[in-house]
Formats: structure tokens, C-alpha cells, sequence
């Protein structure tokens, strides 16, 4: 096989074999090489873009009524991924986080617990230990347990300037310490160039690199940083490649790039997982992170998932927000409904 530095020569005239990926086997039959790959991406419909943003307009005017309101605000809490990404991040501070993503509100109990943490990869022996501490694990030997997952950013987040050496070690060292999920980014500059193999082969990689020693593999999320696609024709592209390569979601956006996550983009990737299950019989997740920060505004990704995909989509193994401060938002208006005013910020803790 060749190597992902050779495969990804556009301009080859002899078909370079492409790292085995079942989907992508089963997608486009055994003779899978770059130029096959090339001819299925660019082979696609183009995306009508005022079509595209006037349906995700239309979507974000959708009203729920209030009878539904509580379910649609404890719905979010069940899909955040409750993030911190920061260079000053501390063990105390994740410990803290992971607290907060187990009991959102001291004050009402029956509020749902999040999805995830999600945290560098250096942290992640402080989540599991945190949410093994919760469950009477204290050293976190048995790994999180409940139903949060701890989620690690990966492959040189948020720029994906990196060796594939040190992606897949970084990968891998957040596996062995205890992530159930992996966020890794894939190399923008090698997709923008037309190199679709190399983009390919970097994900079939890291998805290896998510085996476990037991033989399963922790969950693969695949940031595609569409805010540095530039077109939505881009964007479905790569959303496409990101499956074919055994990306088990597909995410919009690192969080560190403007824009992040916006509705018409949020939409196509919904309506290519949307495809891709009308052609497989196969469920793809989706996860729109950075920017969302009201419930007002996560409401419309719920409405949009639910028009576009179904309902059963509204479920933490299919549909995530990444975000920091959307929690905080929610838990007030949760407030506001059972006590029919609002509260003021320091009524929930500060992320």
C-alpha cells in the first residue's frame, strides 16, 4: 500500500490503492483508489445554496408549544456535550465539570445529566477518575460509568497540523487512559488541495487507533471545521469522506474557528447522514459545536433534526451539541418553567 503522503497525488495517472474502509469498500467496490474516491466525492449533487438556507430559515422559525417545552429543554441537556477546552484547564476545574455534568442542578434533581465531557486528552485520566470517584471508583479503575461518556479532542485539535505519527499516538493515548469517545480534526489544507486520499487514509488511521484491547473501539467523532470549507459543496464533500473512512459522527466545528456551527450547515450534514442511512440502512451521528448558546437556538437544531431525519435521531448516539455555555441557559429557563420567573445568573455555576 502506498503511503498517505504518495496517495495523495492528485494528479497520479496510476490508481493508488486506499487504505481498506469497510464502508467505503461496500460503497464503492473492491476497487477502491484515490481516483475512485475522487470521482464518488466530486460526483455529487451540488448543493443549491438559497434552497439550503432559506429551508434551515424556515426550520428556525418553527415554535414549540409550551407543553412541550420542558421535554425539549431537559432533550438538550441529554445531548451536550459539556466542553472545556482551554490551555489553562485544570484537574480541579475538570473535576468541577464533571461534577456539574452529573448533577446540572443541585437544586432540582430532576434534571437529566449530560451526554459527555469532553476535554484534551492529558485530562482525561482526571474525567474518568472524577466520574469513577461518583460511582465509588475513586481511582477510576473501572472507567466512567452512568450515562456520561468522556469525550477527548485529538490529532493536534484544533489546527490538525501534525505528523500521522503524532495523531495517532495522541489518539491512542486518550483510548488507553479511558476516553468513549475520540473528537479528532481532520487536515483542512490537504482536503482544500483536492486530497481527498490523504484526508481519507488520516481517518481510516485514527479510526484504528480508537481499538480498544478488548476489540471494540471507542466512538469516532470527525470535526470537519466547516467555518474553513468555504462552500457548502465543500461541506458535503467531507462530510461523505468522514463517513466512508468509519467516522461514527460527524462534527461542524473545533469551537475556535468563526463561524462554527450554523443551521444551514448543521442541515446538509443532517440530510447526508440522511442519505447515507436511505442508501445503508446505517445511522450516522451529527454534532454542531461552537456558538450555540441559548436554548431558543438549540430548540431550532432539535426541529430541524426531527424534520429532516426523524425523531429518533434525537438520541446522545446520534445527535450532540458541543458547547460550554449553553447549560447554563437551559437550566434557567428549566427554572423559569417551575417557578414561573427567571432566575439570576449565579443561580447556576459558572463552566
Amino acid at each position: 500500500m502506498e503511503s498517505p503522503a504518495s496517495s495523495s497525488t492528485a494528479q497520479s495517472t496510476v490508481p493508488v490503492t486506499l487504505a481498506p474502509a469497510e464502508r467505503a469498500v461496500r460503497m464503492l467496490g473492491g476497487d477502491l483508489t484515490e481516483r475512485s474516491l475522487r470521482l464518488h466525492l466530486e460526483g455529487l449533487s451540488g448543493v443549491d445554496a438559497v434552497g439550503l438556507e432559506q429551508r434551515a430559515a424556515s426550520l428556525g422559525t418553527r415554535s414549540i408549544k409550551t407543553t412541550s417545552k420542558a421535554w425539549a429543554l431537559d432533550k438538550i441537556i441529554e445531548l451536550i456535550d459539556l466542553t472545556t477546552l482551554e490551555g489553562a484547564d485544570t484537574a480541579g476545574k475538570v473535576r468541577s465539570l464533571v461534577a456539574k455534568a452529573l448533577t446540572p442542578d443541585p437544586s432540582d434533581l430532576t434534571a437529566p445529566r449530560v451526554a459527555a465531557v469532553c476535554v484534551y486528552g492529558d485530562m482525561v485520566p482526571d474525567a474518568v477518575a472524577a466520574l469513577g470517584a461518583a460511582h465509588g471508583d475513586p481511582v477510576g479503575v473501572n472507567g466512567p460509568s452512568g450515562m456520561v461518556s468522556v469525550a477527548a479532542v485529538a490529532t493536534a485539535f484544533p489546527s490538525g497540523r501534525a505528523s500521522l505519527r503524532v495523531k495517532l499516538a495522541d489518539t491512542a493515548d486518550a483510548v488507553f487512559n479511558g476516553a468513549d469517545e475520540i473528537d479528532m480534526v481532520i487536515d483542512r489544507g490537504a482536503f482544500l488541495a483536492g486530497h481527498y486520499g490523504q484526508v481519507f487514509e488520516q481517518i481510516v488511521a485514527v479510526k484504528e487507533a480508537c481499538r480498544r484491547d478488548d476489540g471494540s473501539y471507542a466512538h469516532l467523532k470527525v470535526i470537519l471545521e466547516t467555518g474553513e470549507l468555504t462552500t457548502y459543496d465543500n461541506v458535503r464533500r467531507a462530510s461523505w469522506l468522514a463517513i466512508l473512512a468509519g467516522g461514527d459522527f460527524i462534527k461542524t466545528s473545533t469551537g475556535k474557528v468563526a463561524p462554527a456551527a450554523t443551521l444551514p450547515v448543521t442541515l446538509l450534514m443532517l440530510e447526508v447522514v440522511r442519505d447515507w442511512f436511505r442508501l445503508t440502512g446505517e445511522r450516522i451521528g451529527v454534532k454542531p459545536a461552537g456558538g450555540i448558546r441559548t436554548s431558543k437556538d438549540a430548540i431550532k437544531y432539535l426541529v430541524t433534526v426531527a424534520e429532516t431525519v426523524g425523531e429518533q435521531w434525537l438520541q446522545p448516539h446520534l445527535f450532540r451539541f458541543g458547547a460550554s455555555s449553553l447549560l447554563n441557559d437551559v437550566l434557567l429557563q428549566r427554572q423559569k418553567l417551575t417557578t414561573g420567573r427567571y432566575s439570576g445568573a449565579d443561580y447556576v455555576t459558572i463552566d
